[in-house]
């Protein structure tokens, strides 16, 4: 099975304790990993379980059934799933992959747009990436209080890193935008695109 980053936090959370799907979810509400791994569809995250499954990196530990619920499966993680877990772990640490965000994508074609909107829409996300940060701080301000390691942050970290350079990007962006230091026609464009000469 190929890695994946809702495979690696399933995995990761069956290490803490045998969790029904559920139970899966909540954690990471909870742990805010759903700020780095995409759950928004639960279908996603039942996939995510049949293909570890399938694959023998977890196994069925018990299903149980209540009156007041559905029948609820609990997942183990299995010896071939710890060895995965480190693997993969070590994997996306060390080497970084192609990822295709569609924030490149939308930028390599700003110019089909006229400058001043690309400007109104850089300086709207702008204001998005400041209060994502503030997020951040508020997070880091709670775990402070809490007095939780370091380690259990760092992905926070790591994202407060990216979107300090991104904003400074934008305000850069924007500010030549704004100048007029940054700017095009779409007919230039489509004339060099006919002539690449």
């Amino acid at each position: 099975m190929r890695s994946s980053p809702l495979g690696l936090t399933v995995l990761s959370l069956l290490h803490m304790q045998p969790l029904h799907p559920y139970g899966i979810q909540r954690l990471i509400k909870q742990w805010g990993k759903d700020q780095v791994v995409n759950v928004s569809q639960r279908a996603s995250l039942y996939r995510t379980i049949d293909r570890l499954l399938d694959a023998e990196l977890i196994a069925v530990r018990e299903t149980s059934r209540d009156q007041q619920y559905p029948e609820r499966t609990v997942y183990e993680v299995t010896d071939a799933g710890r060895a995965a877990t480190r693997e993969w772990l070590r994997e996306m640490l060390a080497a970084p992959r192609a990822e295709y965000p569609e924030f490149p994508a939308a930028l390599s074609f700003t110019m089909m747009l006229l400058p001043h909107e690309v400007q109104a829409d850089l300086t709207t996300r702008a204001a998005q990436v400041r209060a994502q940060l503030t997020e951040l701080d508020t997070a880091a301000e709670r775990a402070r209080q809490m007095a939780l390691p370091r380690i259990t942050m760092l992905e926070d970290e790591y994202r407060r890193a990216v979107l300090t350079a991104e904003l400074n990007w934008l305000d850069t962006v924007t500010s030549d935008l704004r100048t007029g230091a940054l700017t095009w026609d779409y007919e230039t464009l489509a004339a060099l695109a006919r002539d690449p000469s």
